[in-house]
């Protein structure tokens, strides 16, 4: 998947920031505090050890420390981290889940051409 040069910029909503509403965005986008509403991104998410995002995601690849709630859609990897807690309906390419992640989702693994097909599609269409 191409991806755009964002010169290891991110975004970043920090640990003292409640947010409704959604976000867009063509670099890696980093929560590390609440979060009610849609992210989509062609980069990563991260969510940290102290965030908790509750609602739809899509992007190519997340990092799970918090708490999500939700749908999630990642084109590529899903990494749960320890102490991470991750409910709702989820679609990804690759699963690595960490000793001491809690992962009780409905869980569909798709293709690699089928996840870029998806997110291709859906920034398109936001664009």
């Amino acid at each position: 998947m191409k991806t755009t040069d964002s010169n290891g910029q991110y975004s970043k909503i920090d640990k003292n920031t409640v947010l409704k509403g959604s976000i867009k965005a063509k670099t890696d986008i980093r929560i590390d505090g609440k979060l009610v509403g849609d992210v989509e991104t062609i980069g990563r998410v991260i969510i940290g050890r102290e965030a908790s995002v509750i609602g739809k995601v899509l992007c190519a690849n997340a990092d799970i420390e918090g708490i999500f709630k939700g749908n999630l859609t990642v084109s590529g990897t899903l990494s749960l981290k320890t102490g991470s807690n991750v409910e709702g309906e989820v679609f990804i390419q690759k699963l690595i889940v960490d000793s001491g992640a809690i992962f009780n989702a409905n869980c569909s693994m798709h293709s690699e051409e089928d996840g870029v097909k998806k997110l291709t599609n859906t920034l398109e269409k936001t664009a």
